[in-house]
């Protein structure tokens, strides 16, 4: 009954059939939320692709300006001298054998794995484990690189992978409601100006279809098509 009321409530004061600002829509989710955790703010974006077909599969990173407010665990799989490094940059664990022999065993107590290029041959045959748990290394995610100081600083301070799921909607967490409205404004904008610029010259029709903005217990609340043009700027 508790979550009835609480559902009920919110759908007597939010109009979920209006379309928003970003500003707005972070403002109403923010009031409302009446849960005892931190909520994330989570974005949903409909496009007009196909991702069955290579060129329209819309995958990258994004940093965002004042990262996601969680706690990112990073793997590193290096050898040596890198391996030590990326712990001085902050990963919090880093080898090579060790981890590939806990990760055979079921072991991903992780985030992110981030690897050298030179030990991907190693990583590669752990597909079946990283692959379904969206754990696998990926030069176009920056995840695999000789340069696993910088990879590590730009995981830790708020950079995050996207991937278009079959129905051609993107979605990810930007942050969580704790942040101030023009902090999850501005980690929005971030992403959607991002998704915007990947447009593939193959995509036929509108490209984005809609925007909608959610607390995780909260109403979806749909964008206004103006603030794809104030994300670009």
């Amino acid at each position: 009954m508790k979550v009835a009321k609480r559902i009920k409530a919110i759908k007597d004061k939010v109009d979920t059939t209006k379309e928003y600002s970003l500003e707005d829509a972070v403002k109403i989710l923010k009031d409302n939320s009446k849960v005892k955790f931190t909520e994330s703010l989570d974005c949903a974006i409909r496009l007009g692709v196909d991702p069955r077909h290579a060129d329209q599969m819309i995958r990258g990173t994004v940093s965002l300006p004042h990262g996601t407010g969680k706690k990112v665990t990073v793997l590193v799989v290096a050898k040596g001298t890198l391996a030590e490094e990326a712990l001085k940059a902050g990963a919090d664990y880093a080898g090579f054998e060790e981890y590939i022999e806990k990760i055979k065993g079921g072991w991903a107590e992780v985030d992110v794995i981030i690897s050298t290029p030179d030990v991907m041959g190693e990583v590669g045959k752990l597909g079946k484990v990283l692959g379904p748990k969206g754990l696998m290394p990926n030069p176009k995610s920056g995840t695999v690189t000789p340069d696993v100081v910088k990879a590590v600083k730009e995981v830790k301070a708020g950079k995050i992978e996207f991937r278009v799921e079959k129905a051609g909607i993107v979605h990810t967490s930007l942050g969580k409601l704790n942040f101030s409205v023009d902090q999850l404004v501005d980690n929005t904008r971030a992403f959607l100006s991002t998704i915007i610029k990947m447009k593939p010259s193959s995509a036929k029709g509108q490209y984005v279809k809609s925007v909608y903005l959610s607390s995780t217990m909260g109403p979806g609340l749909k964008i206004t098509k103006e603030e794809q043009s104030l994300s670009l700027k």
